[in-house]
């Protein structure tokens, strides 16, 4: 049971008590340690499982539960409290806060709420898993400077690089909503797809995600771009955050192939994302498009501070742009390099396999494994800000065509 949070509740009526166990039974990372029926018994059950959570429904008893509240508050502070109520009156949140509650929950409970809570008392680092840690799941967005560059091949041969890491749980999310092709380097024929599950939001729950989702022999799922090509292809940046969150809650990495359009939903993903993958070539076409990128970005707040630089094709001989040159004239490391081996590519494409099984000792698969790695190991590396002081050079067009003609 690593990597899951513990959690005990207590509710005398049956039926919400039962209400409760369903939405939290269906959700994985959430481990349901103890259940009560008599606020009196509670403190007891809390001291003896020591879970994270608490989960403390006051209808039944206010006062009794308040109390319930300050005493696990007090006598337990590494466990969270929460509480849960039909009622909205004032002063029943304002005692529940002042006796130790981290968060006030409304009756009936929804899964988004509850998300939500448990994510805010993560971030604050007032909830840690059942080995310790702080439970995190990090979002990685890929974007590409143009078509072709090779987004979707990054996406999921990382994707399928982080599954195999024993520590991971990775869900891959093909957002190129016309031409997406993610099933195919997958060869995957999928019942549903991002589609079926924007279409259902209003009732949406892990169920009809889960069935939304195709596992791969990998490990790593997918949910892919919708099979029909038509004017419904829709998914509004409202619901893109909605299923980002909810498979939070399951996955430990997100990989997120965005399209090209950067319209509203690329923007929204590139928004929740903790890392985004900028991936380019050594090519005047690709760097002129990076530049764009790179100050679009620095216009919309957070993303700039989060966008790392992968050269994909690195060795490939058409490109003749040195990538010290590259760089230096692009103000950024490079955070990952991934080399040239076209055959090996277009064999692992054909197959629809991924080449951490087709070719898993190759150089290719090799650079997304360490790069999968690093991701893993060093989660901060998302925090570090570049380096203000580096800024594109002027003139870097012409710069750059003179370096393709030398």
């Amino acid at each position: 049971m690593k990597n899951v949070i513990r959690l005990a509740l207590v509710d005398p009526h049956d039926s919400s008590r039962n209400a409760l166990k369903t939405l939290l039974l269906g959700i994985d990372m959430v481990w349901l340690e103890a259940e009560c029926s008599k606020y009196e018994f509670f403190a007891d059950v809390i001291m003896q499982t020591q879970p994270n959570i608490a989960l403390i429904a006051l209808d039944s008893n206010p006062q009794k539960g308040l109390e319930l509240v300050s005493r696990i508050s007090t006598e337990l502070p590494t466990t969270q409290v929460l509480v849960i109520s039909s009622s909205t009156e004032g002063s029943l949140i304002l005692q529940a806060m002042r006796n130790g509650a981290r968060e006030f929950l409304n009756a009936p409970l929804k899964l988004d709420d509850f998300l939500a809570a448990i994510d805010r008392i993560q971030q604050a680092g007032g909830v840690r898993t059942s080995d310790g840690t702080v439970r995190s799941s990090q979002v990685i967005a890929v974007a590409g400077v143009s078509g072709g560059i090779g987004c979707t091949s990054l996406a999921v041969n990382l994707g399928c690089a982080l599954a195999s890491q024993p520590s991971a749980s990775v869900a891959i999310i093909d957002l190129d909503l016309a031409l997406g092709d993610a099933d195919v380097w997958l060869d995957i024929i999928p019942d549903y797809t991002i589609q079926d599950v924007a279409d259902n939001i209003s009732r949406l729950d892990y169920a009809l995600l889960k069935r939304s989702l195709t596992k791969h022999e990998c490990g790593a799922f997918l949910l892919p771009r919708p099979v029909q090509l038509d004017d419904r292809i829709s998914i509004s940046p409202e619901v893109l955050r909605r299923v980002i969150a909810l498979l939070k809650a399951t996955f430990t990495h997100l990989v997120v192939d965005i399209s090209k359009s950067y319209g509203p939903s690329d923007l929204a993903a590139l928004e929740v994302a903790d890392m985004i993958l900028l991936t380019t070539q050594l090519d005047l076409p690709s760097l002129r498009n990076t530049v764009r990128l790179l100050q679009f970005f620095s216009n919309h707040e957070g993303l700039s501070e989060k966008t790392r630089i992968v050269v994909n094709r690195i060795g490939l001989e058409d490109s003749q742009i040195s990538l010290t040159k590259a760089l230096e004239t692009l103000g950024r490391e490079v955070f990952a390099q991934i080399p040239n081996d076209y055959a090996v590519m277009v064999e692992a494409r054909n197959n629809g396999v991924p080449l951490i099984i087709q070719s898993p000792k190759s150089r290719l698969t090799k650079s997304f494994t360490q790069l999968a790695q690093q991701l893993i190991e060093k989660p901060q590396a998302s925090e570090e800000k570049p380096d203000e002081s580096k800024k594109p050079r002027k003139g870097l067009f012409s710069f750059l065509s003179t370096a393709k003609s030398t």
